[in-house]
């Protein structure tokens, strides 16, 4: 007996990045107004990280309605129509609610219904599995134009007392408008995870807990030393490996864009890649603080702001965090 065929979806040959947006919180952070519950110094935050301020949200703007900004500054800069948007993904960890998703609010806001539309949670590598997903989805035709958002308002989350991770953190979100190209615009994600360091990062309770009155609110915290050594070391591999898969040497990159985690941990990937005086490095982390799946897109806007000239370069991104998970890609800047 013969059976019938399913028809063999077509989709585009290579994918682009056509566009990103960004929105940081409206509040301008200083360290000297943290310093106080950890007992630290402006100094010795600015030494060990990097940050000399950070954006934070007030307190009636939710990771929504930053998702929201970006997205609609991504899309006027994409040329494309946001009905052409069949693809939603927002990467989070600081969603209000389980359920239901920040992306389909998002795609409802930004005119984009009836997108396929879903969150994902990868932490600081969000933003680069949300790239590995709309590639590989408009290459297979599922989808034709995706919206890929990192949104974040880590203040809700952070215990002002907290040495381990508080100060390190802010709010905002980055978007990007993913479609077809003539040219290969993203290459092959190098991604993974350890489980074996899950309890690094990560909150301090859970929300069953916090009913029965075990914990307080639940909060981030993280390992320091254990995250920094995993970021530096493993990270650095994992960063060599993408330039491998992408078939580029590292001279041939126009910027490097890791996720903004810390100031110490940029300089050190870059010096372990080798990367020439002509590679720009994102350093958006001096000013908007860590933003977690927020923070390579966050970058990306603003070395495109500020170095108008990367326009059609080659960046090196790679994510990495709670998990604990890493992806990185070579994507051509819009």
């Amino acid at each position: 007996m013969t059976h019938p065929q399913i028809k063999a979806s077509d989709g585009a040959r290579y994918t682009r990045i056509l566009s990103v947006g960004a929105a940081r919180g409206d509040l301008t952070v200083p360290n000297a107004d943290l310093i106080g519950p950890i007992d630290s110094s402006d100094e010795w935050i600015q030494q060990r990280t990097g940050i000399i301020t950070r954006k934070r949200a007030s307190q009636d703007i939710l990771a929504v309605d930053l998702a929201t900004d970006a997205s609609l500054e991504a899309i006027k800069r994409s040329g494309i129509n946001a009905a052409d948007i069949d693809l939603v993904i927002v990467a989070t960890i600081s969603n209000t609610m389980p359920t239901p998703s920040m992306a389909t609010l998002l795609a409802e806001r930004v005119k984009a219904s009836p997108a396929a539309a879903y969150d994902i949670s990868a932490a600081c590598a969000g933003y680069a599995y949300a790239i590995a997903q709309a590639d590989a989805l408009i290459k297979s035709g599922v989808s034709n134009y995706a919206l890929v958002v990192g949104a974040e308002k880590l203040s809700d989350i952070v215990d002002p007392t907290d040495r381990s991770i508080s100060f390190l953190l802010g709010d905002g979100a980055g978007a990007a408008v993913i479609g077809p190209s003539d040219t290969p615009g993203i290459s092959q994600t190098v991604w993974g995870s350890d489980g074996s360091k899950w309890d690094t990062i990560g909150m301090n309770g859970t929300i069953q807990q916090y009913r029965r009155g075990e914990v307080e609110w639940p909060t981030l915290r993280q390992e320091g030393q254990t995250v920094f050594r995993w970021a530096v070391w493993d990270m650095a591999k994992v960063a060599a490996q993408a330039l491998v898969v992408a078939g580029i040497t590292s001279d041939q990159l126009s910027a490097f864009i890791p996720h903004q985690a810390n100031m110490r941990i940029i300089d050190e990937l870059a010096k372990q890649l080798k990367l020439p005086d002509s590679v720009v490095r994102a350093r958006d982390i001096a000013t908007t603080g860590n933003t977690s799946a927020a923070s390579i897109p966050l970058a990306t806007h603003r070395l495109l702001e500020e170095h108008p000239e990367l326009s059609g370069g080659l960046a090196l991104q790679i994510g990495f965090g709670a998990g604990l998970v890493f992806g990185a890609q070579v994507v051509v800047l819009p």
